[in-house]
């Protein structure tokens, strides 16, 4: 079975999804927010807390950290692990005014070094850290998620447990340094993954499946 490089199996997903336009947020602080709030939760969810947020008027980092946390944690609560979240966001929105003049001048620091920034901070790993250098600072830096990792350990038939770094590497050092491609090169990973790539894959109409070790194997 021939392999798909990274450009190709880009190419063939867009091919089938068209441009995904992710992530979704009319705001820096939405994204942020957003990012913080999916961890471990599904996009519903999240946008359920987001649209609670939105109704309060407190879609704002700055807002955020003057509420009682007792309100945040309701308004937020859809996402689930909301007393964390919570305390969470609270964090980082006071990190920012405590350390910055805005949000802005923190995410105009080079991808490298606001990413160890970021890792430092209370609650904030390193998918999280990296939605927020793609998408809320706009820099070059791949998001590896789990469908990310799924998807590309059955198409390559790579380690399920590749660690972090290393598969973002290998992801990032095969494509051009191009900021819609690394956002929606993530998206169509996400869209593959809730589509076909799931748990229990759904082989039989999924666009890569005549490159992908996993449904080969199965076939036979």
């Amino acid at each position: 079975m021939r392999s798909l490089p990274f450009p190709e199996l880009y190419t063939k997903l867009r091919g089938r999804f068209g441009y995904l336009d992710w992530w979704p947020g009319e705001t820096t602080d939405e994204i942020i927010i957003g990012a913080i709030l999916t961890q471990q939760a599904s996009w519903r969810n999240v946008e359920k807390a987001i649209s609670n947020l939105k109704e309060a008027d407190c879609l704002d980092l700055k807002k955020i950290g003057r509420m009682r946390t007792s309100s945040l944690e309701m308004r937020i609560r859809p996402s689930g692990f909301y007393r964390q979240k919570a305390a969470k966001l609270k964090a980082f929105a006071r990190y920012v005014s405590s350390n910055y003049s805005s949000l802005d001048e923190m995410l105009s620091k080079g991808a490298g070094e606001l990413r160890e920034e970021l890792l430092s901070m209370r609650g904030i790993g390193r998918e999280t850290a990296d939605s927020i250098i793609l998408y809320a600072a706009g820099k070059c830096m791949f998001v590896v998620d789990a469908y990310t990792k799924r998807i590309t350990s059955r198409i390559y038939g790579s380690d399920p447990n590749i660690e972090y770094d290393e598969l973002r590497f290998d992801i990032s050092a095969s494509i051009p340094d191009d900021l819609e491609l690394y956002k929606d090169f993530h998206a169509q990973f996400v869209e593959l993954g809730k589509k076909y790539c799931k748990t229990k894959p759904l082989c039989n109409d999924c666009p890569v499946k005549s490159y992908c070790q996993y449904c080969g194997s199965a076939a036979r």
